[in-house]
């Protein structure tokens, strides 16, 4: 685990964090006027090394940052809070360099970077076990793919981006075959616009912990991804992956997996209901291409001319 500290007086900015893969769709936007969630879980940190960019960037949460102080400034233009587009917003209590950027304007995601320049990280303890797959993969586990009020989650439609982008990757052309239930409900609309619809197909589905592969195996396995290491679930050699976040990949392979109330009085014995009922969607999903495009790319390592997302204001494109 990690502590950064200024550069400049040595002041504590953060709390302990461990380091988790960098999100393919950090400080990409998402719909218009959208709030959005925080990025980064508490108590960790990502750093971005992609080449083509000249500077690393270190994303924390909000709420991890200790030690800083807002500057007190206009932002015009801004919509819903900040967006980060002067710079900067937070300076060490200590001396008062400039440390980090704090972003919480509609549209994109909460998050506070801190500047590569003006930081030191500094060892602070062990590193954090790394849970088992068991236990990530509990029913009560899975994250829903929308809220309360039926409104899509944007990390749902920006994580099955990346997994959309792994399925077309590995599908090399070929349609791709899912078997009926969740699985086909996430992906069957969205492969068929972007693969074609004749030739031999490539089977997908889901596997991972407690599940029992179709025999014969499938071509593609869509599977958990650790939220410490980023590795996918091993899947039997000759298998291709297509990872998925391991809340959501719960809530596809638990789903019905939620324990049924008995219930007395007017309806008949022995029959159980879900109690509180679960959440529908309002609309149709989208996902959120900016990720797909970004992820596609990385996957076939050629450039298509597109230029590479901006960290804290843009390049990519949500959906609603």
């Amino acid at each position: 685990m990690e502590v950064f500290t200024c550069g400049g007086c040595g002041t504590a900015l953060t709390a302990p964090l461990s380091r988790v893969p960098y999100p393919v769709y950090a400080g990409m936007p998402y719909g218009n006027g959208h709030p959005m969630p925080v990025l980064m879980e508490p108590g960790t940190y990502a750093v971005d090394e992609d080449p083509a960019r000249a500077e690393r960037s270190i994303v924390i949460a909000p709420g991890d940052a200790h030690g800083t102080v807002l500057l007190q400034r206009g932002e015009p233009g801004a919509c819903c809070g900040i967006d980060g587009r002067y710079g900067p917003n937070l300076t060490c209590a200590g001396c008062g360099r400039k440390v980090a950027t704090r972003i919480d304007a509609c549209s994109l995601w909460q998050a506070t970077w801190l500047e590569p320049a003006a930081v030191r990280a500094v060892p602070a303890g062990p590193v954090r076990p790394v849970a088992d797959w068991a236990s990530l993969t509990h029913w009560w586990c899975a994250a829903e793919p929308w809220d309360a009020a039926g409104r899509w989650d944007p990390r749902w439609a920006s994580e099955t981006a990346v997994t959309l982008a792994h399925l077309v990757a590995t599908a090399d052309g070929s349609p791709v075959a899912l078997p009926d239930g969740p699985l086909a409900d996430a992906f069957r609309a969205r492969l068929d616009r972007l693969l074609p619809a004749a030739g031999p197909a490539k089977r997908a589905a889901l596997a991972g912990p407690g599940l029992l592969l179709p025999d014969p195996l499938p071509d593609i396995a869509v599977v958990p991804r650790h939220p410490q290491t980023g590795q996918p679930w091993p899947a039997p050699a000759g298998v291709a992956t297509a990872p998925l976040a391991v809340g959501f990949w719960t809530h596809l392979a638990r789903r019905g997996g939620r324990p049924l109330r008995p219930v007395t009085g007017k309806l008949p014995a022995g029959v159980e209901r879900d109690d509180p009922l679960p959440p529908h969607p309002l609309g149709s999903q989208q996902p959120a291409w900016g990720a797909y495009f970004a992820t596609l790319e990385r996957l076939s390592a050629a450039p298509s001319g597109r230029p590479a997302p901006n960290r804290r204001r843009g390049g990519g494109v949500g959906g609603r």
